[in-house]
């Protein structure tokens, strides 16, 4: 889909932006209001030894990997170069697998991508892969707009009763092709459960603009539906912020203890309240203030990794509650 390109040629662009905003002066200072202690992440395409300085240079904590391709004796070489400089490769971004392709020769091909960048993961020392499991939607098929959402979810297995207020006939389509992504979805990560354990390396499950599960209590039944300590989600704080008024410190309340990791970009809401566009961190509509609240409410002690344009010094704010 198209926004799939944008969305990578968003973070290429500004990722390096982000790591060249100058070193945070006081850490983790300020955080003394809150239980929880958060870790400064940002998004390197390869992490050479040079790439992993400059992130270091720029008051980052850590880093996550584009490169999941990477063998993982290669990988092991990164590793060592992190460790070295005092700075963790923590995950690994995979991004798209076409679970819910219908072809099995390209369902096997991302069934065994995801696998590779298991293995890759272990090999960097990270704890997690990042996934997107399929996408819908094109080709004119009618589904809600953003705001007009209104899900009725069956519960014992994860399909749509109806997508929006009224008549659901004309989402017929939209409503079968969302049960067919979350059936294959749970089928293909199964198969990954077992490397997932053995590598020690969680799959966590991404929501982003590919129109499923568009809504919290989705994609919590989609993460706990798994009923594994290696099946957990990725959090992009802002990708749903179209999808109003559910705001993302409802989505980190929803997920709880389900919650891996998170993304820190901004969205910015026209006045309408229909659209927008993506600015730097702490620019946007998110509500940063209530999404540290919401994070400290949880018990989460972990990554916010800026995907986009932003800094450590952004995130120094955000982790104080500013």
């Amino acid at each position: 889909m198209a926004h799939s390109v944008t969305r990578r040629k968003f973070i290429a662009a500004s990722a390096a932006t982000g790591l060249g905003l100058g070193l945070a002066a006081d850490g983790n200072a300020g955080e003394a209001k809150f239980k929880t202690t958060l870790k400064k992440g940002a998004i390197l395409a390869k992490p050479t030894e040079d790439a992993l300085k400059k992130a270091k240079d720029g008051g980052f904590e850590g880093v996550e990997s584009t490169d999941w391709g990477v063998a993982p004796e290669e990988a092991a070489k990164c590793r060592e170069a992190a460790e070295k400089i005092g700075i963790r490769i923590h995950s690994v971004m995979r991004g798209w697998a076409e679970f819910n392709a219908k072809d099995p020769a390209k369902l096997a091909d991302s069934v065994a991508s995801a696998e590779k960048a298991l293995r890759a993961a272990q090999g960097y020392g990270a704890d997690a892969i990042l996934l997107v499991p399929c996408r819908i939607g094109g080709g004119g098929m009618a589904m809600p707009e953003a705001w007009d959402f209104k899900i009725e979810l069956d519960e014992k297995n994860g399909h749509l009763k109806s997508v929006a207020a009224g008549d659901n006939e004309k989402y017929k389509a939209y409503i079968e092709a969302h049960d067919w992504a979350t059936d294959s979805t749970r089928e293909a990560v199964k198969k990954l459960i077992p490397i997932a354990e053995q590598t020690k390396v969680v799959i966590a499950l991404e929501n982003v603009w590919n129109n499923l599960w568009v809504r919290p209590a989705l994609h919590k039944w989609l993460v706990s539906s798994f009923a594994s300590p290696w099946v957990k989600a990725y959090f992009d704080i802002a990708n749903n912020i179209k999808y109003v008024p559910v705001g993302p410190e409802e989505w980190i309340r929803t997920l709880g203890p389900l919650l891996a990791k998170c993304h820190a970009k901004d969205f910015k809401l026209n006045p309408d309240g229909h659209g927008g566009s993506w600015p730097s961190l702490r620019q946007g509509s998110v509500k940063w203030p209530e999404v540290r609240k919401a994070l400290d409410e949880i018990g989460y002690n972990g990554w916010l990794t800026i995907e986009g344009a932003g800094s450590a010094k952004d995130l120094d704010l955000i982790f104080k509650g500013e």
